[in-house]
């Protein structure tokens, strides 16, 4: 079974600087004392919504412990491997148009 231990109030705060700095719009759903059903909502500069939620303790490889976000967009569909705050807010913000 997965687990969400991973996803602590820092790592939530990581995820929140790294959108900030990127210059994305975000909020999240105020789950962050129930990681499994956290999930930030990002508007990207192109107007695409993206939906970042908390990757599952099986997707974390362990020589990238500091990737713990996937991001979804619907329209076009994308869905982002497991990544660290950094490179989730990149890939959203770089994502072509």
């Amino acid at each position: 079974m997965a687990t969400f231990a991973h996803i602590t109030p820092e790592r939530c705060t990581q995820l929140e600087n790294a959108l900030t700095a990127a210059g994305l719009s975000w909020c999240d759903n105020g789950n962050q004392d129930r990681p499994e059903l956290l999930t930030y909502t990002v508007t990207a500069p192109q107007e695409r919504r993206w939906t970042i939620g908390a990757a599952t303790s099986n997707q974390i490889v362990p020589s990238r412990p500091a990737s713990l976000w996937q991001a979804v967009c619907t329209d076009p569909f994308d869905r982002s491997p497991a990544m660290s705050a950094r490179a989730v807010a990149a890939h959203i913000r770089d994502f072509p148009t």
